[in-house]
């Protein structure tokens, strides 16, 4: 309001000055439209009771400066009464007139801020993957139009207002869904605007979110349930053609050898097959328990120092007789803190994967020291793994493509998957280094946490 009066002077001042050369050219009486560009802009822009003052203060200017007998209030010639309130008249409905723009101009402005409020409010909560998280930034951008303190948007139904803030309920089909709280001394237009616009947008856009949620929770569930039933179709496939082939192996064996005209070689052989199929089942049956319970997270490692050397000795000793083997352990390795048995159990299948793939060149394990950190390398002289593949061969039931025959090569698909488990809950990581041709590198780290754990 004082930049306001401030200006109103100045205008004043400016138009009175300006007459005077223009009563050179024309009837001063007839000058009195210059001042109506001060009470247009003052009625414009400060509203109609300040562009009424500058009416008044306008025909008095008018009337003093440039009316005869100038230098006076009073007015000589009936003619000028005439000019003084036809300028007066016309500078009172100037006034109303800009008044009534201005205010047109105010509401279109508030509407266009209250549309850009609504596509922000759609933008913030529809663009967001947590809804929670959107509505704290949409009640900032409600505080930043309204010109409030602060503004918060809540989901929670039960909340209710205090002493210091209002409730505005956000009806989503005629129930309330949320609340928008504001500070409780709004004034009454402020707040019947935040009634009137905010909180119909703002509602309209938490149903879209709402039902945009539970859509999306019905459609993870509805995938979730599709995968469920194809992991269990692919599992029973896996499970049952692994079992059935060292079973169907061990009962011809087993009917063979009843046979009269069997050798003794024979059934020697025999003997052997039954044997072989027998620990083959016994290791898919052991990898299918380690599984599920690595899956029902009920795998809980025993800690305990333990050496890595002797980790490998133990694990190569799970391997068939005749395997080759290339071991190099760096002396003064230190120890690490995991469940020995389980580390076995990952190693061992680390082992018996490259000896599978490795076509029958030696596979090499490698223990050494990295920094703070103990890694395990098993590299075989196989055909080799593509990249896209690299990261899915540690999947239950997953078998890898390869430069050779599958059929050479047929394993569970679980070896890979129990042992990263075992390695995973023991604080460690493992992963693949390979290229098709180039053979395959298993690196297994652990953290290194005592002296050297073993003979070199």
């Amino acid at each position: 309001m004082i930049s306001g009066v401030v200006t109103m002077v100045i205008l004043l001042i400016v138009c009175t000055a300006l007459v005077y050369p223009l009563a050179h050219v024309t009837r001063p009486a007839s000058l009195g439209v210059v001042y109506l560009l001060g009470v247009l802009v003052i009625a414009s822009i400060w509203g109609l009771w300040l562009g009424i003052l500058t009416s008044l203060l306008s025909a008095a200017a008018f009337n003093f400066f440039h009316l005869p007998p100038v230098g006076r209030f009073t007015i000589a010639n009936n003619s000028n009464w005439v000019a003084l309130i036809t300028f007066l008249v016309v500078a009172v409905i100037v006034s109303v007139i800009s008044e009534l723009a201005r205010h047109r101009a105010e509401e279109a402005q508030q509407r266009r801020a209250e549309a850009d409020l609504t596509a922000d409010m759609a933008q913030l909560v529809l663009s967001h993957a947590g809804l929670e998280e959107s509505l704290g930034l949409v009640g900032q951008r409600l505080a930043a139009v309204f010109g409030l303190r602060w503004a918060e948007v809540s989901l929670d139904e039960t909340a209710s207002e205090g002493g210091r803030r209002l409730a505005i309920p956000l009806l989503t089909r005629g129930q309330p869904a949320a609340s928008l709280f504001v500070p409780a001394d709004l004034p009454a237009a402020t707040l019947g605007r935040l009634r009137r616009a905010a909180a119909p947008a703002l509602a309209a856009i938490l149903t879209s979110a709402l039902e945009r949620e539970r859509l999306v929770a019905e459609a993870v569930q509805t995938e979730g349930l599709r995968r469920s039933e194809a992991v269990k179709t692919a599992v029973l496939r896996a499970v049952s053609h692994d079992l059935r082939s060292p079973v169907t192996a061990m009962i011809a064996a087993g009917a063979a050898i009843r046979a009269p005209d069997v050798s003794a070689a024979e059934r020697e052989e025999l003997g052997a097959a039954v044997q072989e199929e027998g620990s083959r089942l016994a290791r898919l049956i052991d990898d299918l328990l380690d599984l599920s319970k690595l899956e029902a997270q009920a795998a809980s490692p025993q800690l305990a120092e333990c050496s890595i050397e002797e980790v490998i000795e133990a694990a190569l000793a799970l391997q068939p007789p005749g395997a080759p083997f290339e071991v190099r352990v760096d002396p003064d390795l230190p120890l690490v803190r995991a469940d020995f048995v389980q580390l076995e159990r990952a190693l061992a299948n680390l082992l018996e994967n490259a000896t599978r793939y490795a076509a029958g060149s030696a596979t090499v394990v490698r223990a050494r020291r990295q920094g703070d950190r103990v890694s395990v390398r098993v590299v075989d002289g196989g055909a080799g793994i593509a990249p896209a593949e690299q990261e899915r061969i540690f999947e239950p039931f997953y078998r890898a493509e390869s430069g050779t025959d599958r059929t050479a090569h047929a394993g569970s698909g679980l070896g890979l998957a129990v042992a990263r488990g075992f390695v995973e809950v023991n604080g460690g990581r493992i992963w693949v280094e390979s290229a098709p041709g180039q053979g395959s590198a298993f690196v297994i780290e652990l953290p290194a946490v005592g002296p050297a754990g073993g003979q070199s």
